[in-house]
């Protein structure tokens, strides 16, 4: 076995949602739940087949995002692997959907920091074994840190 990083690649204010799934019929489920839960959200999402012609499928509908997908997609090439990219909203907006779609089996991360995925290749195949979001901690919060918190998620409309 072979243990490797791939950087995902995403310019810094790109949101992403990494995770696996066991059917070819992915694609267009997470395209649904994503254009249902958020209908106004830009979004790219490609997917690992892992068996057959061992294809990245891909749907959304920004041409960008689409391509940032399939690029990243083909980079860790783990079997059953998706990843969706986004604009005009953030993962909170849409996770508890995408976590509900019924060939979705797990999600290793949702984030806009810079991550890298760790990487498992045998004989057989490719899998992530887990994901370094962002960068390690560098201490607790102060209470100045606390209240730039609050005042970010009240910013941003995610308290009143």
């Amino acid at each position: 076995m072979e243990l490797s990083v791939v950087q995902i690649e995403k310019p810094a204010e790109i949101n992403f949602i990494l995770g696996q799934s066991h059917f070819i019929k992915t694609v267009e489920d997470l395209y649904e739940a994503i254009v249902q839960t958020v209908p106004g959200m830009k979004f790219g999402v490609a997917f690992c087949e892992s068996s057959g012609p061992a294809l990245v499928r891909y749907a959304g509908n920004d041409a960008a995002l689409i391509e940032l997908a399939q690029k990243n997609a083909l980079a860790l090439s783990c079997g059953h692997c998706f990843i969706i990219f986004l604009q005009g909203g953030f993962p909170v907006n849409i996770l508890n959907t995408i976590k509900s779609v019924p060939e979705v089996c797990q999600v290793f991360c949702a984030t806009a920091n810079p991550a890298e995925v760790i990487v498992a290749e045998t004989a057989q195949g490719r899998g992530i074994l887990g994901v370094i979001d962002g960068v390690k901690t560098k201490g607790i919060e102060t209470e100045t840190d606390i209240q730039a918190r609050k005042e970010l998620l009240r910013k941003i409309g995610y308290k009143l």
